[in-house]
């Protein structure tokens, strides 16, 4: 009978002292997981584009010291990557922001939703450049869009009414104005927001240019899409993974070759390289802001809404990395290389952002 009593005691005891749990805190909305919320020391987990990830970096280091929650995380995983993990699940331990440099995929929201994670809010952060670069003392490269497309896409009209394997093995064998150099360029990999710019903006926009290949735009778009954007993989092309800053490198060890990367990674290293000339405009900041450089782009990042309730401080990281010292004509994120939007522009992304505006399901 002692034992049994000494048992009861032990078990009243265990439950006396075991927390409460706090229903509010519980999001169970879209069929998602039960998932309690985190500690008050919990970090926020950011995941994503390396063109974004320094930007994310720099209002992360800020945040963790002007505020009362902890650096988030921020982990560079490629825009595709980060938009996989990000839809994954919700949570304290899930991403609950994604850096993309560019917009999310119809594909990817419907993986989202899979997940239960259906209440996405998008930030246009600035803009960017995507650009050709190669070392300091390496030769001056004037290129069109058509130009590039002829050097690195895998089938090219052949002249005859048909197609051919690129043929092409140096620059000058594209166009006789361009340097006599081996066609060696270094790239992003698939999963790369970057390589999704790069191919819609100069591949797409080069086969565009090239008769042929408009005419078969005309008649067949899927074949079109597929010709222009399809690069070659016979040793012209490297995926050279995630980080540009490996892109850089290689730039350096060999003179020869060509590195595709966000215009702030060329702003970080002009000690060391130049960008190409692209239809007669330079990868420049002024130049970017107005539009004039052709290969250009948006970049975002993406907020899981579910975990905000769940992740302590993700509306004041929206709050310092959407205001005017952050990412303002004179704020610090310009260093780094962002390209603001317009004055107007920023106050309504803003707006939208701390009012965790979500997207539209046919967004």
């Amino acid at each position: 009978m002692r034992s049994i009593l000494a048992i009861l005691a032990a078990s009243s005891l265990i439950v006396a002292c075991a927390p409460e749990t706090d229903l509010s805190e519980i999001d169970a909305s879209a069929g998602a997981v039960p998932v309690l919320a985190a500690s008050p020391d919990e970090k926020i987990k950011i995941v994503g584009s390396s063109t974004v990830a320094p930007f994310s970096t720099t209002v992360a280091e800020q945040f963790g010291a002007i505020s009362e929650f902890p650096t988030p995380i921020v982990e560079t995983t490629g825009t595709g990557g980060g938009f996989k993990a990000f839809c994954n699940g919700i949570g304290p331990d899930q991403p609950s922001i994604s850096n993309a440099s560019r917009p999310i995929k119809p594909s990817e929201i419907e993986l989202c939703a899979k997940a239960g994670v259906n209440q996405i809010v998008e930030v246009k952060i600035g803009y960017d450049g995507i650009v050709l670069a190669n070392a300091k003392g390496s030769p001056e490269l004037d290129l069109s869009k058509a130009e590039i497309w002829l050097a690195l896409a895998k089938e090219i009209p052949d002249g005859q009414g048909g197609w051919m394997k690129n043929p092409h093995q140096t620059w000058n064998d594209v166009a006789d104005h361009l340097p006599d150099m081996p066609i060696l360029v270094s790239g992003p990999p698939p999963t790369s927001g970057t390589r999704d710019a790069f191919a819609e903006l100069a591949l797409e926009g080069g086969a565009d240019e090239v008769p042929e290949a408009a005419a078969l735009k005309e008649t067949d778009k899927d074949l079109f899409k597929k010709r222009a954007t399809t690069i070659r993989m016979d040793g012209k092309w490297i995926d050279s993974g995630e980080n540009d800053t490996a892109i850089v490198q290689t730039l350096m060890k060999n003179p020869d070759s060509i590195g595709i990367m966000g215009y702030s990674f060329l702003e970080q290293n002009l000690d060391r390289l130049k960008g190409a000339h692209i239809e007669g405009s330079d990868p420049t900041f002024s130049e970017i802001a107005s539009g004039e450089y052709g290969i250009s782009r948006s970049m975002f990042f993406y907020v899981k809404k579910q975990n905000v309730s769940l992740v302590p401080g993700i509306t004041d990281f929206i709050s310092e990395f959407t205001q005017e010292d952050a990412w303002g004509p004179t704020g610090y994120l310009v260093e780094k290389g962002l390209i603001p939007l317009q004055e107007e522009e920023r106050n309504a992304v803003r707006e939208k952002a701390l009012a965790l505006e979500v997207m539209a399901p046919d967004s």
